[in-house]
């Protein structure tokens, strides 16, 4: 379980969580709507430990990370995975070491059972024959799926994902969400999906929870959500309608 307390964080006197409360349930899947800029992102990375809250707390399976420095947070946090907006594949890497990454950095494993789950990875996110190339010679919805194998290579207990659908087209989009769903599947993961997709939401949400100034507004399970009495669920309500 996620639990993360009265999370408050100020950019350059911007405000950006206001005491910001959620509770992550072990094994679901958590989108999380809102409109950009209103600090989604900026969760993310205080939740995998990139970035630190000025007030409140974290806590994951019972251990205050937000608490925790260098070694310890490292530790605390490495059972985490990040799937960025933009893939962040290394440009200078092939898709195998892009996606080997992880284990060659950090895991002192057998050269073969590096390729094994590299191999088995790709095969997982339908990028099998990959290997050798460049991430410049993939579509960005390949990009996409690449780093979604460089992520589930080492088999992390928590998925986050930002903005997976940005920027693709319905159908690519639709393919990364099967991903999504069929990650989770395997790994047994908890799972939190940042998006302003509300298809894409739909898809892949056990629960959908509203980003709104600072705070989460919201939070349900989709059909109960998409009836809450809202301004911009309403929008929301309405692109359903109009898929």
């Amino acid at each position: 379980m996620i639990d993360i307390h009265n999370l408050w964080k100020a950019y350059e006197g911007n405000q950006v969580l206001r005491g910001l409360t959620l509770k992550v349930n072990k094994g679901e899947t958590l989108v999380i709507l809102g409109r950009s800029g209103v600090g989604k992102s900026v969760l993310l990375k205080h939740i995998i430990g990139i970035s630190h809250a000025d007030k409140g707390h974290i806590e994951v399976d019972g251990v205050r990370i937000s608490d925790l420095q260098g070694e310890e947070r490292y530790a605390a946090t490495r059972n985490m995975g990040m799937l960025f907006q933009g893939a962040a594949l290394f440009d200078s890497m092939s898709i195998e070491e892009n996606t080997g990454f992880y284990l060659n950095q950090h895991e002192k494993l057998p050269k073969s059972e590096v390729q094994d789950r590299v191999d088995e990875a790709l095969t997982m996110v339908d990028l099998e024959g990959t290997q050798k190339k460049m991430p410049s010679e993939l579509s960005g919805g390949m990009r996409k799926r690449a780093g979604l194998a460089r992520l589930i290579v080492y088999r992390p207990e928590y998925l986050l994902y930002d903005e997976p659908t940005t920027g693709l087209d319905p159908i690519t989009a639709m393919q990364i969400n099967e991903l999504i769903v069929k990650t989770q599947e395997e790994l047994k993961a908890t799972s939190i999906v940042v998006t302003h997709d509300i298809i894409s939401a739909l898809f892949v949400g056990d629960r959908l929870a509203l980003h709104k100034e600072g705070q989460i507004a919201y939070i349900d399970e989709p059909a109960p959500f998409l009836e809450i009495d809202d301004p911009i669920i309403a929008f929301l309500r309405s692109q359903v309608k109009h898929s």
